[in-house]
């Protein structure tokens, strides 16, 4: 039953990576950078690259986070091992699984994407493995965004102090299938799975698990 679990979870794992890297690697090498397709008046694919986390949040150098996020991955394969191991319940071993390959699949961008294409602009389509090199040294490469969901857009009341008459959009973050991935773990674990957060960390501190 484990071992089902864990090969369950492996090949839901590389399909979601799959998915995400398709649709990273279609948008890179067929737009140009910053353009935008208009689906609904509340759905754009708009190409977008960013050296930061999650939405394109930038906190701390590239270098910084490009290790951060391999040192997190490492951590949470081993905890995923041990959460499998443990025969914890499916749904949480899901949410665990998603944030994994969200953050794994940020990675390959941020460690990747840098050696393996050319730069893209506003005039000029990325291309594979180019001649000259790519546009970056290894690990420092940017990271693929391309949904964005205006949901509200619209203006501040002039008599609102500081933000009046302010262009306001609510939802304005670009992101990418990966982090919807972490998002959907994370939300998904905070709602259902709280209360076994605890009983997940006493796994993880049990040698024999």
């Amino acid at each position: 039953m484990k071992k089902n679990k864990g090969k369950l979870f492996s090949l839901l794992i590389v399909l979601l990576l799959v998915i995400d890297q398709v649709i990273k690697i279609y948008i890179k090498t067929h737009m140009y950078l910053h353009e935008s397709i208009h689906v609904t008046d509340w759905c754009y694919i708009f190409f977008t690259e960013n050296n930061g986390m999650a939405f394109g949040m930038q906190i701390f150098g590239k270098l910084f986070l490009t290790l951060f996020r391999i040192i997190a991955v490492a951590i949470l394969i081993w905890c995923l091992y041990k959460f499998v191991k443990a025969n914890l319940k499916m749904g949480f071993l899901l949410c665990v699984s998603l944030i994994l390959t969200g953050a794994v699949g940020n990675i390959i961008d941020s460690v990747l994407y840098g050696v393996i294409f050319s730069e893209s602009t506003f005039s000029q389509i990325a291309t594979f493995m180019p001649e000259g090199g790519g546009y970056a040294p290894l690990l420092f490469g940017k990271v693929v965004d391309m949904f964005y969901f205006p949901l509200i857009e619209t203006e501040w009341p002039a008599w609102m102090p500081f933000v009046g008459g302010d262009h306001f959009v609510f939802f304005s973050p670009i992101f990418n299938f990966a982090d919807s991935c972490i998002s959907v773990g994370i939300v998904a674990l905070l709602i259902c799975y709280s209360k076994y957060v605890n009983h997940a960390f006493d796994v993880l501190k049990t040698k024999k698990s």
